[in-house]
């Protein structure tokens, strides 16, 4: 005769299924905190995605106006005075240009955006601001006008033993949220060869 075979399970030999309690709620929390890492990281990027934007544009403002400034004669006299050309010291000059003190064309209403007495030498953009970026006609330029610029130009550097032929110019641009740009340029006086 034949005995049918018992089966025993003892507690422990069985496969799991499923999870328990406590196991999903710690799941849960896991990939929560994992969840909310990941989201923070992506809320700052987007918050500060237009920063760049802002930085670009106070850059390119402030490397145009560098430009402009530097493309000026830097001269003893100023440029409409005859003797602009061949003066070896402001003493020359009917019209003096000077770092320390601005020139007889500046208390005359010389301006950026003149078209009959326009600024014509480096020293003439120390203290220039301009609120709201604008062209050299005075246009105001579309979309810069939350920027703001500022100029300063000083004497010296370089280790030239005659500061007052080194113009440091030194352009600040400020955009939105206070985003600000500052650069720096020299301009040697070579007119007429100011230098040894």
């Amino acid at each position: 005769m034949h005995t049918p075979e018992q089966k025993t399970f003892s507690p422990g030999t069985g496969a799991q299924q499923g999870l328990s309690l406590v196991e999903l709620v710690v799941f849960i929390v896991i990939v929560s905190v994992g969840l909310v890492g990941v989201l923070g990281i992506l809320n700052v990027t987007a918050a500060r995605s237009a920063d760049p934007l802002v930085r670009k544009q106070a850059l390119s403002v402030a490397e145009s106006l560098l430009e402009e400034i530097s493309l000026m004669p830097f001269t003893y006299c100023d440029p409409d005075d005859p003797a602009a050309a061949t003066a070896t010291a402001e003493t020359d000059c009917a019209t003096p240009e000077s770092m320390t003190t601005p020139g007889p064309e500046t208390a005359q209403g010389e301006s950026r955006y003149s078209t009959t007495a326009p600024f014509d030498n480096v020293n003439d953009y120390d203290g220039f601001t301009m609120a709201g970026i604008r062209d050299l006609t005075g246009t105001p330029v579309p979309g810069l006008g939350a920027y703001a610029a500022s100029v300063r130009v000083t004497a010296g550097g370089l280790g030239i033993a005659n500061a007052s032929d080194v113009a440091l110019v030194t352009v600040t641009v400020t955009g939105p949220g206070n985003e600000s740009v500052v650069l720096h340029g020299y301009r040697v006086r070579y007119a007429p060869n100011a230098l040894p």
